[in-house]
């Protein structure tokens, strides 16, 4: 990632963070590389910000929780969770957008789940991708990239099978 800073990407893109290059990620994220990605281990959005933040902690001693967590709530602005069901399938189960901080918390707000609503004879896992029926607060900020999405899209259920 360090390396991948000098030659002055427009995006970076890290396969999995593990462990210290978590530090260099999230640096890299707040020095002006938008659309930059990511993948990361875990149960939950929540469980990913908090994953995240151990990572970094191993990697920076002197960095205080706060500062950890402002510094990942300020380079994350979504976090997309995909689980494996009982079918085998993997499917998306959240969309969940980091808002900043609220005191010393990162705070979150999923804008799309996936309900499980049964299982088909052929023992594939039936759902409901939905909204929550929240607009998100990048939305303004994809409309002026060009990305022209009805808000309608954040109060409609869509049926997946």
């Amino acid at each position: 990632v360090v390396n991948a800073l000098r030659m002055r990407p427009d995006r970076i893109v890290v396969g999995e963070v593990r462990a210290e290059e978590a530090l260099d990620m999230l640096q890299a994220m707040n020095t002006g590389h938008d659309g930059s990605l990511t993948t990361i281990h875990a149960n939950s959005p929540r469980d990913a910000l908090g994953r995240l933040e151990v990572m970094v902690g191993m990697a920076s001693a002197t960095m205080g929780t706060r500062a950890i967590r402002q510094q990942i709530s300020s380079a994350v602005d979504l976090i997309i969770q995909i689980a494996r069901f009982s079918d085998g399938a993997r499917r998306v189960t959240h969309l969940t957008e980091c808002v900043g901080m609220e005191g010393d918390q990162i705070t979150t707000q999923d804008i799309f789940v996936f309900e499980k609503t049964g299982i088909s004879e052929d023992g594939r896992v039936i759902g409901k991708f939905r909204p929550t029926g929240i607009r998100p607060k990048f939305y303004d900020r994809l409309k002026a990239a060009g990305i022209q999405l009805p808000a309608s899209i954040f109060q409609t259920t869509v049926e997946i099978r």
